[in-house]
């Protein structure tokens, strides 16, 4: 029996100048950090047959795998030249729909699960790009690579996607009270929306040349938000937040809408400095960057929306259990 886990991601500033229709001319920039909220699966061999058994929101059990309804597993094993034999379920902190990139964080932790599995020794990097490759590549979701690389990795990283499809994950070195305060003044709300990213990002691609401008704007604003982190500057790094969500919305036309407009407004309106939707838009989670004198406050205004508690995840997708026998 192998267990693995791989953490969610929370997206700080630069999301969506990791789609290929941007980076691939251009090169995107982004800051991504890793949280304490995961995705845990195991990978089993079964004890009397050579079925496929698998176990995440539905059941299947199948002989081959092509019989295998879900793609992201199916595909896996493609990849990675399971045939028959093998039982895989997963146990997820936080639901698909609420834009904290369930689906790499998902690949990520199956392939680590299934290598080891097969006794194979894979390179962080390696899975990353392998959960791109399924996910992009092979089934044609019109997503980006910050999930694979943001949750493999762990950690608070400024994430670089060249147009030559190579990606450098730099970890952004601050001092530890800092991290812990950025950590501290970090809060966010569920909308009680759940979201279709497929939707918001195929729009989103279709426009690139129109939104060239913007897209250029929230690079350069990640490098902004980077040396913000490094000197030491949280009110810069709210103020930036603000202005990069002011630009995503920009991107694509349901990234917003009123209601979550309405949300953002009454927080800054309660001493929040700045905030952003996380994930592609329209719904999921909204997080705010409020230091610590103001958050009561806050609480207060955002009071029709639950509170969801994190912190900072330093490592990435990891093995946490073996059993050989």
């Amino acid at each position: 029996m192998i267990i693995t886990r791989a953490p969610f991601r929370i997206p700080l500033g630069g999301g969506g100048t990791d789609l290929p229709s941007y980076y691939k001319k251009f090169g995107g920039k982004l800051i991504s950090v890793a949280i304490d909220k995961y995705i845990v699966t195991t990978v089993n061999r079964p004890v009397t047959d050579s079925l496929i058994r698998l176990k995440y929101s539905k059941s299947e059990t199948v002989k081959v795998i092509s019989q295998i309804k879900h793609p992201l597993i199916r595909e896996t094993l493609n990849l990675t030249g399971i045939k028959n034999g093998i039982e895989i379920s997963f146990i997820a902190d936080i639901p698909a729909g609420t834009g904290m990139g369930s689906s790499g964080t998902f690949l990520v932790s199956m392939l680590k699960g299934v290598h080891a599995f097969r006794k194979n020794e894979v390179k962080i990097k390696d899975i990353a790009e392998q959960a791109c490759e399924i996910e992009i590549n092979i089934l044609g979701h019109p997503i980006g690579k910050q999930d694979q690389y943001a949750v493999a990795f762990g950690g608070l990283n400024f994430i670089s996607f060249n147009s030559d499809e190579n990606v450098d994950v730099e970890k952004i070195i601050m001092k530890k009270e800092t991290k812990l305060a950025l950590q501290n003044n970090l809060i966010a709300f569920h909308t009680g929306i759940n979201t279709r990213s497929d939707v918001t990002l195929t729009e989103q691609k279709n426009k690139t040349k129109d939104n060239l401008e913007v897209l250029n704007n929230m690079v350069e604003l990640s490098k902004k938000l980077k040396i913000a982190l490094e000197t030491d500057n949280l009110m810069e790094f709210g103020n930036i937040l603000h202005e990069n969500w002011v630009l995503k919305q920009k991107l694509a036309s349901n990234i917003s809408n009123p209601l979550i407009n309405s949300y953002y407004e009454r927080a800054i309106k309660a001493g929040s400095i700045g905030g952003k939707i996380l994930g592609s838009g329209g719904g999921g989670f909204l997080l705010f960057y409020c230091e610590k004198d103001m958050q009561e406050t806050l609480r207060k205004a955002l009071f029709d929306l639950r509170e969801f508690d994190f912190d900072f995840e330093m490592e990435g997708s990891k093995i946490i259990y073996v059993d050989e026998e």
